[in-house]
């Protein structure tokens, strides 16, 4: 699993930094993005790497730093990314290169930014609540559900004033926790980034995924062609991270790996599926961990994010 914007938190390269190679790799990264990832992920405060031009790069480099270290291939393995994370996804899996997905993340993550200063909007994620009760409260502020999280989450997103009156009043039994993002992502309002994007997905030729590689549209496993033009679309729709986990258990997965900055899909998943093995990446004190659970199920091997991943 790859984590999204929003996973970020100052200084969170900088342990990675220190494994062989990482530091290279990130300079590598760095002139692929246009974006100082060194400077951004080891010295930059909160409210900058909030920037969804520099967030969606540095969450995508943390992710190809994490297979980078683990080596791993996953010819068995079923992939999924949240948001931005499903370019980390489509990197490991060979439908896009490493440079491809950076390159497609650095424009996506730029428009984005431009969509998201033509007016103030934001994210709140809904804890709790009934579900017709959650829902219908968005409907009644004209909010969205931009992401339909499961585990009893649902993220709300539109205008501020909105998603003030939300967490002023709302629904019952259920809280409001404000985003650190910063637009309305996964609505008609990223209409512009989407623009954007599809000229240049236009010039990738993808590959066949590696491996069962989930889609955010539906949880529906896709082809190399179907994931690169859902990458695009999925700018301006609703990402279905509940039905990415109910197609996980359809397809009977027992352990769950997150990559860096890893911790919020894992706490997704354990209110999810209770009963599937979860580790969380975060530091690099966390790849033992990582290791010993594709070693289980025979997915370390040779290989790196270079190519196919």
């Amino acid at each position: 699993m790859c984590p999204g914007q929003g996973s970020q938190t100052p200084g969170l390269l900088a342990p990675w930094l220190e494994l062989p190679g990482a530091a290279d790799r990130l300079a590598w990264f760095s002139a692929v993005t246009g974006v100082d990832l060194v400077e951004h992920g080891t010295r930059s405060d909160a409210d900058t790497i909030r920037d969804t031009a520099i967030a969606q790069p540095l969450i995508v480099a943390a992710g190809l730093l994490t297979a980078d270290a683990l080596a791993a291939l996953p010819p068995r393995a079923v992939l999924a990314g949240h948001s931005v994370g499903e370019y980390t996804a489509a990197a490991l899996s060979g439908v896009l290169t490493a440079e491809q997905a950076l390159v497609l993340v650095r424009e996506r993550g730029r428009a984005m930014a431009t969509a998201s200063a033509a007016e103030p909007t934001g994210m709140s994620a809904v804890l709790g609540g009934d579900p017709e009760d959650v829902a219908a409260a968005l409907v009644a502020r004209g909010l969205v559900a931009a992401n339909a999280n499961g585990g009893g989450q649902v993220v709300a997103a539109g205008a501020l004033d909105a998603l003030a009156a939300l967490a002023a009043e709302p629904p019952a039994r259920a809280r409001v926790k404000p985003l650190q993002v910063a637009g309305a992502f996964h609505t008609r309002y990223m209409a512009s980034a989407v623009a954007t994007l599809e000229p240049l997905a236009r010039a990738v030729v993808p590959g066949d995924p590696v491996g069962t590689l989930l889609s955010n549209a539906d949880g529906a496993a896709v082809d190399g062609a179907t994931a690169l033009s859902r990458l695009v679309s999925q700018v301006s729709n609703p990402v279905r991270w509940d039905a990415c986990m109910a197609t996980m258990a359809e397809l009977g997965v027992t352990a769950l790996l997150e990559l860096s900055p890893g911790g919020a899909l894992a706490g997704l998943a354990k209110r999810a599926l209770p009963a599937v093995r979860r580790v969380a990446v975060s530091t690099p004190d966390d790849l033992t961990a990582a290791r010993e659970l594709l070693a289980e199920f025979g997915l370390v091997g040779a290989g790196s994010t270079g190519g196919a991943a």
